[in-house]
Formats: C-alpha cells, sequence, structure tokens
C-alpha cells in the first residue's frame, strides 16, 4: 500500500466529506425551521427503512466487491477486479429492484404497523424509487475505493449533496407557491432527485472505465466461480448489517414510544427524537468525516496488505490510526462540552438541542474510533466479531430505551449510547490485540517492517 495515495485519498475523501457536511448543516437548519422539530421526527421515522433495504441487498456486496478487487488488483489480476465488480453490481442492482417493489407495495403496512405513524405513508413510496439507484452508486464507488481512486466518489458525494439540498429548497418554494403544507415530503423528494443525479454520474465514469481498457461484462471468465466468491463473502456481511439494521430499527421505532411512556404527548415525543437525530446527533457526527474517511480507504489496504503478507505493516496502519482517532475525538469532545449549549442556541435555535450535544461530547473519543476499528476487523475478513461486539453495543442501548427512557427521558438514551460505545470500543481494540499480537508474536503497534 502507498502511504502517500492513502493520505491522499483520506484527504480528497475528508476535505469532500467536510464541505458535504456543512452543506448538510445548513440544509438540517432550514429543515428544522421549515418542517418543524416534529417534521424532523417523522422524516427519521423512515430512513431506518432505507438502511434496512439498502443493508440486505447492498452493504454485503458492495463490503466484498471492495475486497475482493483490492486483493486481486494487489495482485495484478485487473480483469479479476472488472469481473467481481460487474457481477456484483448486477446481483445487488436486481436484488434492490424487487425490494423496492416489495416496499412500495407493503407501505402501509409499513407506516402503519411497524412505524405506528400514518403519515409516513406517502413518505415511504416515494423513497422506495431510491433504492435501486443507491445501491448502483455504492457498488460503483466501492470498486474505486478498491483502487483507491476517490476522486469520483468524492465528486459524486458532492453532487449528491447539492442536489438534495436544491432539489428540496425548489419544493418548498413550490408548495409555499401553491399555499400548500410544508412536510417532509420535500425532503424525501431531495433524497430521490440526488440519488438519480449519482447513478447517471457513476454509469456515465464507469462506462468510460471499462471503454478505456477494452473491457465488457459480457465476457466475464467463470462467472459461476466469482459469484460464488461475492456470495462466500457478502453473506456473512449482509448477515451481519440486517441484523445490526434490525436491531437499530427497532431502537428508532421504540424511542418516541418510550418517551410517550415518560409522559409526554405525541407531538412532543416526535418534537424530542426530531431535535436529537435531526440537530444534535448530526453536529456530534460532523467531525467523524475525517474517521469516515480513513475507515473507507482502511478496508481495502488492510486487504490488500493481508494478500500481500505485509503483517507488520499492518500493525503499523493499525496503530497510528487509532491513535489519531483517539486524540480527535478528544479534541471534539471538550470542545462539545464547552460550547454545545451555545451551538444548539445558536444553529438550530434551540436549547434543548445544546444540551443534547454537551451530554453526548463524552461519546467522540469512542464513536470515532470504533469506525475505524471495525473497518479493520472488516479488512482482515473478520465480519463476524464485528457482528457480536456490533450487536452487543447495540443491546446495552435497546436495555437503556426499554428501561431508562420512561423513567429519565431522552436523557436514559444518552447514557445508553455513552455506555455502548465505551464496551465497543474495548471489545474492537481487545479482539484486534489478540489477533495480530498473538498471530505475529509481536505488540500490534510496531515499526513498518515486512
Amino acid at each position: 500500500m502507498s502511504k502517500k495515495r492513502f493520505l491522499r485519498g483520506t484527504l480528497i475523501l475528508t476535505c469532500t466529506g467536510l464541505l458535504s457536511r456543512l452543506i448538510g448543516f445548513f440544509y438540517r437548519i432550514f429543515l428544522s425551521h421549515s418542517i418543524g422539530a416534529q417534521g424532523l421526527g417523522i422524516y427519521q421515522l423512515v430512513v431506518p427503512i432505507q438502511t434496512l433495504i439498502l443493508a440486505v441487498t447492498t452493504a454485503g456486496v458492495q463490503t466484498a466487491i471492495s475486497r475482493l478487487a483490492a486483493s486481486r488488483i494487489a495482485l495484478g489480476k485487473e480483469k479479476e477486479a472488472r469481473d467481481y465488480f460487474s457481477l456484483g453490481t448486477a446481483f445487488a442492482v436486481v436484488f434492490s429492484v424487487a425490494a423496492s417493489c416489495l416496499v412500495y407495495e407493503n407501505a402501509a403496512f409499513f407506516a402503519v404497523q411497524i412505524l405506528k405513524e400514518p403519515r409516513t405513508l406517502s413518505l415511504i413510496r416515494l423513497l422506495a424509487f431510491s433504492f435501486p439507484l443507491s445501491t448502483l452508486h455504492s457498488c460503483i464507488n466501492s470498486y474505486y475505493f478498491a483502487q483507491k481512486r476517490t476522486g469520483l466518489p468524492s465528486g459524486i458525494q458532492l453532487l449528491e449533496q447539492i442536489i438534495r439540498v436544491g432539489t428540496c429548497y425548489l419544493l418548498y418554494l413550490i408548495f409555499l407557491s401553491e399555499g400548500r403544507e410544508i412536510t417532509p415530503l420535500i425532503a424525501i423528494g431531495g433524497t430521490l432527485a440526488s440519488e438519480v443525479a449519482a447513478s447517471l454520474v457513476s454509469v456515465f465514469a464507469i462506462c468510460l472505465n471499462f471503454r478505456k481498457h477494452g473491457y465488457t461484462p459480457l465476457k466475464i471468465s467463470r462467472p459461476l466461480h466469482g459469484m460464488k466468491d461475492i456470495l462466500h463473502m457478502s453473506l456473512p456481511l449482509s448477515l451481519n448489517r440486517l441484523l445490526l439494521t434490525l436491531l437499530g430499527s427497532i431502537e428508532v421505532v421504540l424511542i418516541p414510544q418510550r418517551l410517550r411512556m415518560s409522559g409526554l404527548s405525541s407531538a412532543d415525543a416526535l418534537s424530542i427524537y426530531g431535535v436529537f437525530t435531526g440537530m444534535a446527533l448530526p453536529l456530534i457526527l460532523f467531525p467523524s468525516t475525517v474517521t469516515n474517511s480513513a475507515s473507507v480507504m482502511l478496508m481495502p489496504s488492510i486487504a490488500e496488505l493481508q494478500a500481500l503478507g505485509y503483517k507488520r505493516r499492518i500493525n503499523y496502519v493499525i496503530g497510528h490510526t487509532a491513535r489519531y482517532c483517539m486524540i480527535l475525538g478528544g479534541v471534539c469532545g471538550v470542545a462539545f462540552f464547552l460550547f454545545g449549549k451555545p451551538m444548539g442556541t445558536f444553529m438550530f435555535k434551540s436549547p434543548t438541542a445544546g444540551v443534547y450535544i454537551q451530554t453526548m461530547s463524552f461519546i467522540c473519543p469512542f464513536l470515532y474510533m470504533n469506525t475505524t476499528l471495525s473497518s479493520v476487523l472488516n479488512g482482515l475478513g473478520k465480519p463476524g466479531l464485528c457482528l457480536i461486539h456490533s450487536v452487543v453495543g447495540i443491546s446495552i442501548r435497546i436495555g437503556f430505551v426499554l428501561f431508562a427512557i420512561p423513567v429519565m427521558g431522552i436523557r436514559g438514551y444518552l447514557y445508553g449510547i455513552l455506555l455502548s460505545e465505551l464496551i465497543l470500543t474495548v471489545l474492537h481494540v481487545t479482539a484486534l490485540y489478540r489477533y495480530l499480537g498473538d498471530k505475529n508474536g509481536s505488540n500490534p503497534v510496531t515499526a513498518d517492517n515486512r
């Protein structure tokens, strides 16, 4: 792995991610003013459905494409890398189209029986059209990440955000001019438009790439063997992501219900949930753009180093990455603790958001580091460990949702997040220390030595 290429790729993704999140912040502020905290809460209720569908149809295949393509590229077998991409993408898109039809036809069931909020019906139906589009450009991005080429994915991410915000604002103006009520439907419309734009640009770019190398997906070598490799790797990852998403969705659906049990009205419960998920949490996650960018580059890079047998270099990369993530988390945590309250009031005109930001400041060091450590474990081919660790973390949070929120309100959930992230960090670090330390017979943080 080229250190220069890794850092350049991480820097590009970080700069794009920061700009994208900066746009997203103003977008969140706009939404909070246009559709209100309750509207934000309704919008956030449908997000787990999208996450669930993409977890089933895309997440495992996307990671498998990145890891398999990276290992083949490292060994000089670029055609095999393209074959894996073509097979995996075709499979994921067909699967996501079927899932999209299923969700659209059963939108009423999801809205009334699962989310317990009939107002989400139209949102779910419109959102269903975005699933195949999101799958398509996500798989294309994973192929470019396998090559450590971050320019196209970064540009698409920025384009996606601009189109989302621009379309949402345009719909807002149209609704105003027609005298219609401003609803979360404008946010879903922005999401769908952004997925259309991202998919068109991604397909155009990959077609140019294939044409440049004289490659055609119609001449895939040993397609059954390639599909077997993809399924062998993607199925455990998909099951991993599916279980985590199901647990996370249960958590999201339960929060407003348990808030009502604490004595809040339905409107107040949705408002508090909207403030937390639509205002406070995005601000806490803003600095994680850096760690997310590093994680995207880490997974294929670790897979490449493992394929080449560079064990000590893997240790070196992991040690330094974890150290920098912890430093970043510490600095951001102090900043959020000291300035969280004025941030919430200034940005969102919500003192409540400021209190939540300050309370969540303690999770920053663990939250940011867990992202990279999870990526490393997947890069080492250890999705099973990630699954076990994540289930433990989410189970802790669900426990706090069930038992702490009715007594303490939303603050009980914040304490659950803190405890779960702390335990997740301990589990990740322990697993990596044992796996790499025992395998190499040395401390996981060593000099760069092949």
